[in-house]
């Protein structure tokens, strides 16, 4: 982990795991000049997966004790962090406190907030990817690879928040192991308004591959593991076979990107559209600064527009 010292100027941070490869970096002080924020800076903090639990107090404490460290954008350790860390919050949003995750960390008052921005990011994200009416029409499943908190998120957002008629027609989730699958199966209980679901225990490439193979034609399939970014490899086999006409979406947009290849090698065949993570990052860090800094930034329109366009020439 990175030593944390105090901070010289206003700086919000970025908790992951190898935050100096993100494009954040490079977009972060365009961003800031185009939104007026001042003289201010981003900060990596980098943690292993799953770090000890005194690692992630020390790291919030020290975002709440320092006066110029205003906040965060919290990837990769979500749901570990919260979980160390919720009697240092003296705010929670309700999707925090329902998922049990925070990707933000912000302070207003001398309180220290957590939000859970996921859902309402792939919600946005979503329905950039998929046209209006999409799934009524086309009758389609979604299939989520990973049981994470982004995962848990975008099932929420279908549930809480997408229209009846803006749903998949069922959704399967798959996991390595099976106590995300029995957390979000026990969430879901509460709040699923009748989208047929399947949980399914997938410790092997192979078992993912069986599953995406029986999808619908048109379907969508999601990878929400991390693998490709924080870790190596991808999900499914290079033997897996996607739904015709389907659309694909990692998450990641920077990494290996193993999965998104192996959708870009059955594009035409199988007449695919694919989706990197570019939007869902746009989307993810400008709710989180505008939480951070206490500024409003639209999800759409001319700034956004504005936003996209900066962050696109740094990726060049």
């Amino acid at each position: 982990m990175n030593s944390l010292v105090p901070a010289l100027k206003p700086t919000m941070y970025f908790i992951g795991v190898s935050t100096a490869k993100s494009s954040i970096m490079k977009v972060f002080p365009e961003w800031a000049k185009f939104l007026r924020l001042g003289d201010c800076r981003i900060k990596g903090i980098d943690c292993k997966w799953h770090d000890d639990p005194e690692v992630y107090r020390d790291i919030v404490k020290f975002i709440k004790d320092d006066p110029l460290s205003l906040g965060a954008l919290v990837t990769t350790h979500k749901l570990d962090l919260l979980k160390a860390c919720r009697d240092m919050f003296e705010e929670l949003d309700p999707y925090a406190k329902m998922l049990g995750e925070i990707s933000s960390i912000s302070k207003q008052d001398g309180k220290l907030a957590g939000h859970a921005k996921d859902p309402i990011t792939s919600g946005l994200s979503l329905q950039t990817l998929v046209p209006r009416g999409y799934w009524q029409k086309a009758g389609a499943d979604m299939c989520i690879l990973g049981a994470g908190g982004s995962s848990l998120a975008l099932t929420m957002y279908l549930m809480k928040d997408a229209p009846a008629d803006e749903r998949p027609a069922r959704i399967y989730v798959t996991n390595r192991s099976t106590p995300r699958l029995e957390e979000m199966q026990c969430i879901h209980k509460k709040i699923n308004p009748g989208i047929k679901l399947e949980y399914i225990h997938a410790p092997n490439a192979e078992d993912n591959d069986r599953v995406v193979k029986r999808l619908k034609s048109g379907s969508l399939v999601v990878n929400a593991t991390g693998l490709g970014k924080d870790a190596p490899g991808s999900p499914l086999t290079n033997n897996a076979i996607f739904p015709e006409n389907g659309m694909v979406w990692d998450f990641n947009y920077r990494g290996e990107l193993v999965f998104l290849d192996q959708a870009k090698a059955q594009e035409k065949s199988r007449n695919l559209k694919i989706e990197d993570g570019w939007i869902y990052f746009l989307h993810g860090w400008t709710r989180v600064i505008a939480e951070v800094f206490h500024i409003n930034i639209p999800t759409q329109g001319p700034v956004f527009d504005k936003l996209s366009e900066i962050a696109a020439e740094t990726r060049k």
